[in-house]
């Protein structure tokens, strides 16, 4: 089965700016038999529209729902499992929200979707051609 969990970028590209996701990553995105996004996207925006670091995600938030299931997408919870995993990954990368995904892909058998260059050098997790 093909499972994809898209890193936060990747949500709100889809949403405001599409064509900033590679055509054949949005390609793989729409045959995919299952895309998931996380609850820590959720969050993660919520935070950034707060701090005015993502001005222009007002709208994401708002319409979180709406927006996932027009991607036809599963909304993931964090469980505090996934918690603790990403607290205990052997990764030295701070980053609380990167950690949270690759935990939730890694405890789901998720490939993630991310342009991230420091989630693409950890082996620990499967990632999509960023083409």
């Amino acid at each position: 089965m093909t499972a994809l969990l898209l890193d936060t970028h990747v949500v709100v590209w889809l949403a405001t700016e599409p064509e900033r996701v590679p055509a054949g990553l949005r390609a793989r995105l729409q045959s995919a038999e299952h895309l998931a996004v996380s609850a820590a996207s959720a969050y993660e925006i919520a935070q950034k529209v707060r701090s005015g670091r993502m001005p222009g995600a007002t709208g994401i938030v708002a319409r979180w729902d709406e927006l996932v299931a027009a991607m036809m997408a599963e909304d993931v919870a964090l469980t505090s499992a996934d918690m603790a995993h990403a607290a205990g990954l052997a990764w030295e990368h701070r980053d609380p929200f990167d950690r949270m995904l690759v935990a939730q892909a890694q405890r789901r058998g998720f490939t993630l979707a991310t342009r991230d260059a420091a989630i693409r050098a950890y082996r620990g997790v499967e990632c999509a051609a960023w083409e």
